[in-house]
């Protein structure tokens, strides 16, 4: 009965879309969708938590917004957070697939990690990766995802990033990107810090600044348009970028035009 009172209202709101996985029942759909039907989430089924995991977030802030939704303690916590080592993988940073998703209460914290770690690999399946580039494996796609999902204004910015940090790449430069630097500096009082020029001399292979090439593991958990951004740069001579004021991304092939540039928006 419980289930055919939330099946009716996915209905009513035009949800479509169903999959089970283990004991845990999940739906694609938009968060306004979820929006619509949160108030009725205990009517329908008690049993049931709508769980909402934003793009950009470190696994610990994923592990918090999990954590109360479903009650966990700091155990469980740790639990998710460190599921590669129960699962004797690599860092899992990067894997928790952002989306809404409709979880059972009492769901463990291995049991949900596998969830996103499946979400992550059946929608990154639908990439198309373009045949003329080289052959890019999917853990220098997902660092520089990361990277450009924490340093871009929007979904229209994340493919210009993408072919400046490959033209960093390409020509041995320092990526020098405050995303990174900002996760060496978080904590759970600040996961995402302001960056002042001093941090620049954090010792630690996640400062860009410091160290050439990629960060060691992603930084964050990215969405899928800053995954598809990965695999397909757009094309550009650029070198630098900032943001201006209004959010609008400005860049330039050398040094000098991004001095001009930060003259001119700043």
């Amino acid at each position: 009965m419980k289930w055919r009172i939330i099946l009716s209202l996915f209905a009513v709101l035009g949800i479509v879309g169903c999959g089970l996985v283990g004991t845990v029942l999940y739906y694609h759909f938009d968060w306004s969708d979820l929006a619509d039907i949160s108030f009725y989430e205990n009517l329908a089924n008690p049993s049931m938590r709508i769980v909402r995991v934003q793009e950009g977030l470190r696994k610990e802030q994923v592990a918090d917004v999990l954590g109360s939704k479903l009650g966990w303690d700091d155990a469980e916590k740790n639990q998710f957070v460190n599921a590669h080592l129960a699962l004797n993988t690599t860092n899992s940073e990067g894997y928790y697939f952002p989306k809404s998703y409709i979880i059972q209460k009492d769901e463990g914290p291995i049991t949900i990690s596998n969830l996103m770690f499946d979400e992550f690999q059946k929608q990154t399946s639908k990439i198309i990766k373009p045949k003329k580039t080289k052959i890019v494996n999917e853990d220098t796609a997902l660092k520089i995802a990361s990277i450009i999902q924490r340093e871009a204004a929007g979904k229209n910015d994340m493919r210009l990033i993408s072919g400046i940090i490959w033209n960093r790449i390409f020509k041995g430069m320092k990526l020098q990107m405050d995303a990174t630097l900002q996760y060496a500096k978080g904590t759970e009082n600040d996961w995402w810090p302001q960056v002042d020029p001093k941090d620049k001399q954090i010792d630690s292979p996640y400062n860009t600044y410091m160290y050439p090439s990629l960060p060691p593991s992603p930084i964050a958990n990215p969405g899928l348009a800053a995954i598809e951004a990965a695999y397909n740069p757009q094309p550009t001579n650029c070198l630098f970028y900032l943001h201006d004021k209004k959010g609008q991304i400005h860049c330039s092939a050398t040094y000098e035009g991004h001095k001009a540039n930060i003259a001119r928006y700043y």
